[in-house]
């Protein structure tokens, strides 16, 4: 299974969603390693919650990978009416500004 398929089944498991998309941006960061993620979620459960609140559960539900898998992980984090809003996307991720350990 992916590092992507797996950070998907944790937070789907952990949070009622109806949209979690997880994208590989690793391309953009990193040189061939499975480092660097986005994560859209889409949840009437984080209706009242701050968004420090809605990113701790997501980084709850991912701890394992954030502590031994992976670099980074851009989370944004809607309600079902946010999204709407957004037309049902979230911002691009900017480009990587260096600091690999292999530059």
């Amino acid at each position: 299974m992916s590092m992507q398929e797996i950070l998907r089944n944790k937070i789907q498991a952990a949070i009622d969603c109806e949209v979690v998309d997880v994208q590989n941006e690793s391309h953009m960061h990193s040189r061939g390693e499975d480092s660097h993620f986005k994560v859209i979620c889409v949840s009437q459960s984080f209706h009242g919650q701050r968004l420090l609140q809605r990113h701790r559960a997501i980084n709850a539900a991912v701890a394992f990978e954030l502590a031994n898998e992976i670099h980074a992980l851009a989370i944004h984090a809607y309600t079902p009416e946010e999204f709407n809003e957004r037309k049902q996307s979230a911002p691009d991720s900017p480009s990587c500004r260096g600091g690999s350990q292999f530059d």
